[in-house]
């Protein structure tokens, strides 16, 4: 995974572009009206229930449009919401709370809705061993984002993109020969190049289960698309030699039972990018 120093750059750089795209050469609606010097004061108004994230993402972004703005926090990112809840009041001058208003909410509206999903998920494995993880299937431009709400939404993270750990899917096993070769030569490009990533070979059947397994090194086999039988016994021929994720078409129904065939992790695309975005809004009192 990223670094803590990584993963702030990457926020940062979020907020940079999301106002510099929303803001152009000035926000020329509350220049015409309101006066530069005047104040005002909004609450974040909660219109639906589920899981409130981006709390701390929303102090981040005042601070960027105006280092004057006050804010007052009433709900923690994670806290349940409901309906006529106020999450943060936010205080100063009233351009800059017009700002940062879109941007604010568009992050608030989506994280709080996989932050939901995710603790969906993260409910249905309580009191299994195994975890809740994301994948890529997220919004380019705001990955960090939706991994945060993830986080935020009891879940984990799995690598944040290809750079930080390996993962030899299927298309990657076919166009190099095969599991055995496939593993072979990227166990080679990391010696040549000095890098140290985690290999997670992926397995379509059993008879590659057991080929992964003839190779050292592994760091984890994500079982796809395997029935509940055949992930117990995927789960049984690699006996703790190395971790175990269970993927393909895992939904809220059927988690439970993956869970309960002793995999290590489920991952689902379905967290970040099949939500319906919380209703949120910012209203001036």
């Amino acid at each position: 995974m990223i670094s803590k120093d990584q993963f702030e750059k990457e926020i940062d750089l979020i907020i940079t572009n999301a106002v510099r795209e929303d803001i152009g050469d000035g926000d020329h609606s509350s220049l015409a009206c309101i006066p530069a010097n005047a104040t005002g004061k909004a609450k974040l108004l909660v219109k639906d229930t589920g899981i409130l994230a981006g709390v701390d993402f929303a102090l981040m972004v005042f601070e960027k449009v105006d280092p004057y703005l006050k804010t007052e926090v009433l709900i923690k990112d994670g806290s349940q919401m409901n309906p006529r809840d106020v999450a943060f009041y936010v205080e100063g001058n009233s351009q800059s709370i017009l700002k940062a208003e879109r941007l604010v909410l568009n992050a608030m509206q989506r994280m709080s809705a996989i932050a939901t999903k995710t603790k969906q998920f993260a409910d249905k494995l309580e009191g299994t061993k195994t975890k809740i993880l994301d994948t890529r299937k997220t919004t380019p431009g705001i990955r960090a984002l939706e991994k945060w709400a993830v986080k935020i939404g009891g879940g984990e993270n799995h690598r944040f993109g290809l750079y930080d750990m390996i993962m030899l899917k299927d298309n990657h096993i076919d166009f190099a020969g095969g599991v055995t070769k496939a593993i072979q030569k990227t166990k080679e490009y990391l010696r040549i190049n000095d890098l140290d990533l985690k290999i997670i070979v992926e397995a379509r059947d059993l008879n590659e289960i057991k080929e992964i397994l003839e190779s050292e090194g592994v760091y984890r086999i994500l079982i796809d698309n395997f029935n509940y039988e055949d992930t117990r016994t995927a789960v049984e021929l690699i006996n703790g030699k190395c971790q175990t994720e269970s993927s393909g078409g895992i939904t809220l129904e059927t988690a439970r039972q993956y869970a309960e065939c002793g995999v290590d992790y489920i991952s689902s695309g379905a967290l970040t990018h099949s939500v319906h975005n919380k209703d949120l809004s910012l209203k001036a009192i």
